[in-house]
Formats: structure tokens, C-alpha cells, sequence
């Protein structure tokens, strides 16, 4: 058999192989981006910032599917199953690229999607309600108190009625009681801008795996367009011959 023939079909059935990796990972991407934005759903308004995740999950099933098709088109020495390969990777290649469009889309908008329901939710604080937990998860997770800094509870009712923050805004490993006379007791950065910051490196951070996921996909097309000429002019060989 051809040497070149070969090589050619075992990059192939390693890409194949590359595709069923890349699905598992895209799929644990798409779950992770998910569940971190899930986390504070309650300082969302736009629902549509999960769109690039959702592709995310999209692409990772039919990458499997891919993936299936192109060990056996290889295998099979199928010129119809190379070709609809060769579209099928096209067709993910484009659902990724606009994946990462939606991404630079949504993460110049997360700033000023989170200042409104941010102080909607947390003038509701009470420390029963369910905007309560989720104030005192952020606070806690992120290290931040209030919005902007900790002196934003002195606005709002629940300060008011008990003379001191809550106890989420104290920092980790003290004594503090919440009292904002000590304020070195206390998280003084504001919760917007770590949230954002939050946001948007998980945001980045999936556009980046999409993108070398990408270029994965672009040297595909390459490999099946160089094969499939190859086959037109020489006697495709299985690779098992």
C-alpha cells in the first residue's frame, strides 16, 4: 500500500479521535460556563449571555457524531462519507466561529447588564429570602461587599433596622460582627465589579477553547479536501489492505 495513502488515513482516524476528545471537553466547557453563570442568575437580566455556552454544548454532541462518521468514512474508503465529513465539519466550524462572535458580543454587555437587578436584589436582602442567599453567596464566594463598596448597606432596609451589614461581608478568618465601624473587618471592594470580572474571564476563557477548537476543525477540512483529491487520482486503499 501507498505510504502516503496510509498516513493520510491515520491522520484521519486520529483526528476522528481528536474529535471524540474535543467533544468531551467542549461538553465539560459548556457545563462549566453554565453552572458559574447559573450561580448568579439572580444579578442577570439578560438570559441571552448563555448563547455562546449553549452552542458550546451544541457543538460537543455533534462532534461525537462527527467523529463516529469520519473513522468510518476512513475506514470504509467512502468518497460520499468524506464529503459530507468535509460539510460537517464546515458546519461546526461556522457554529464555533459564532460562538466566539456572541462571546465578544455579551462581554462588553455584562457591565451594564448587572448594575440595575444587582441593586434590585440586594435592597431586598432581608436574611431569609431567596435574594438574601444569593447576596450572601456572592459576598462570601467573591470576597466583596455591597455593589459599589460596603458602605451601600447604609442605604438600604436591612441595615436600618440592624445597625450592621451582613455577616457575608466580613472577611474570611475574623471576628467580625458586621459593625461598619471596623472596616478593616470587612470586604471593601464592591461585589459589580468583581461579578463582571467573574463573568467575563469564564466568558474568555470559553471563547478561547472554542477558537483552538476551531483551528482543529479548519486543518480538518484541509486533511479531507488534500485526501479526497488524492483518491480522485490514485486507487483509494483501505487502511487495513
Amino acid at each position: 500500500m501507498d505510504c502516503g495513502i496510509v498516513a493520510s488515513k491515520t491522520v484521519l482516524l486520529l483526528l476522528s479521535l481528536i474529535f471524540w476528545a474535543a467533544g468531551a471537553a467542549l461538553a465539560y466547557v459548556g457545563s462549566y460556563v453554565i453552572s458559574t453563570y447559573k450561580n448568579f442568575d439572580d444579578f442577570r437580566v439578560d438570559k441571552y449571555t448563555v448563547i455562546p455556552a449553549a452552542i458550546i454544548l451544541g457543538v460537543a454532541v455533534v462532534m461525537f457524531i462527527v467523529g463516529t462518521i469520519g473513522c468510518c468514512a476512513t475506514l470504509r474508503e467512502s468518497k460520499i462519507g468524506l464529503g459530507f465529513f468535509l460539510l460537517i465539519l464546515f458546519l461546526i466550524f461556522a457554529a464555533e466561529v459564532t460562538a466566539i462572535v456572541f462571546g465578544f458580543i455579551y462581554k462588553g454587555r455584562i457591565s451594564g447588564d448587572l448594575e440595575k437587578p444587582m441593586n434590585d436584589v440586594f435592597e431586598k436582602y432581608n436574611g431569609e429570602n431567596s435574594e438574601s442567599h444569593a447576596v450572601d453567596y456572592l459576598q462570601s464566594q467573591l470576597g466583596c461587599c455591597g455593589v459599589y463598596n460596603y458602605t451601600d448597606w447604609l442605604k438600604w432596609s436591612w441595615f436600618s433596622q440592624n445597625h450592621t451589614v451582613p455577616k457575608s461581608c466580613c472577611k474570611a478568618n475574623t471576628t467580625c460582627s458586621g459593625q461598619i465601624d471596623h472596616p478593616d473587618l470587612l470586604n471593601e471592594s464592591g461585589c459589580e465589579t468583581k461579578l463582571e470580572q467573574l463573568l467575563q474571564s469564564v466568558l474568555v476563557y470559553a471563547m478561547l477553547v472554542i477558537l483552538g477548537f476551531a483551528i482543529i476543525k479548519f486543518l480538518g477540512m484541509l486533511s479531507v479536501c488534500a485526501i479526497a483529491c488524492r483518491s480522485s487520482r490514485n486507487d483509494y486503499q483501505p487502511l487495513y489492505a
